[in-house]
């Protein structure tokens, strides 16, 4: 049986590409590697191949090309091994509305050959606040305890990979925050979990790592941080108390712009220097107004989000 290079990858894709019969091209030489154990966020406009990249992974669609491994198990030739180890929660609510909440996650279980397990089980429905619900069928619940529903049943058989397809869709925020939770929790005790979204503040919140697809295509894969802080700006805004005509030359040292008629500075500098250069920071910026006479009125900041980083990085060229 295969085995990826590096330990700490759980699951390692090469060169996987996806072409339908239509002739249209899903997904372009996809590498990716998941790290063992973290909160991995695949971003991605609709259309993108978030959803044909999961359904590869997880064996439900075959790829043209390449090959994936799923904690050393390859998803073609070990498919009984590699689906044990996966848990998918799909983004439709695809459950058998006839059965109770209870008997729908031991069935699922079994399915996978897993012996009887009460207590765990009794455990995964506590924590997703389903306990009160198990004896409910899975038609009487509202959307939102579906899809609790759809992620008890994917833990059902003790996953050690949990894929996430827009888990949140048409959820409201009050259950959001609760499955983030959960997502942690589940992370704690050492599930790797890989979420598609286009909620950017779930990524924002809950990933240690984002990868962003584009065209079928990975055009980017960082660690949160380090993208928030490479390619994030920071950006200061100096409302002032007269227009100014032109930037007067003792304010060459930094990077300004006018705005608003000359009634407004506007300051921007990249995250990733957490001081701008020796000389051009904040308070030397207000210290030099102070000294060429220039005054203000307001200061306001800002810090680009993932979101504003997102968008950057997924719009066509021009």
């Amino acid at each position: 049986m295969a085995h990826p290079p590096d330990p700490g990858t759980i699951i390692a894709v090469s060169g996987v590409s996806k072409t339908y019969a239509s002739g249209f091209q899903a997904l372009k030489h996809i590498d990716l590697d998941i790290r063992r154990g973290e909160i991995f966020a695949l971003l991605g406009p609709n259309g993108a191949g978030k959803t044909t990249l999961i359904s590869i992974i997880c064996g439900i669609v075959r790829a043209s090309g390449g090959t994936v491994l799923a904690d050393g198990a390859d998803i073609v030739r070990d498919f009984r091994v590699a689906r044990t180890k996966i848990g998918l929660v799909p983004q439709e609510l695809t459950t058998d509305a006839f059965e109770s909440v209870w008997d729908t996650v031991r069935y699922s279980r079994g399915l996978f050959g897993k012996p009887p397990a009460p207590d765990y089980l009794e455990k995964v429905l506590k924590d997703l606040s389903l306990w009160d619900k198990r004896d409910t069928r899975i038609r009487a619940l509202s959307g939102g305890m579906k899809r609790r529903g759809m992620i008890a049943k994917a833990l059902s058989h003790e996953p050690e990979i949990l894929f996430l397809d827009e888990p949140t869709a048409g959820v409201d925020v009050e259950l959001r925050r609760d499955m983030w939770n959960m997502v942690r929790g589940l992370r704690a005790r050492g599930v790797t979990i890989i979420l598609t979204t286009h909620y950017i503040e779930e990524a924002e919140e809950m990933a240690d790592r984002v990868g962003v697809i584009r065209k079928g295509e990975i055009i980017l894969v960082e660690d949160k941080r380090t993208l928030m802080r490479k390619l994030g700006q920071r950006q200061l805004t100096v409302h002032l108390q007269q227009p100014l005509a032109a930037l007067p030359a003792t304010l060459a040292a930094f990077a300004l712009t006018l705005a608003d008629d000359g009634s407004t500075l506007v300051y921007t500098f990249d995250a990733q220097q957490d001081t701008p250069p020796e000389g051009a920071g904040i308070a030397d910026l207000l210290r030099t107004l102070d000294s060429a006479g220039i005054g203000y009125r307001d200061l306001q900041t800002a810090e680009s989000s993932l979101e504003d980083i997102f968008v950057q990085l997924v719009k066509e060229p021009a």
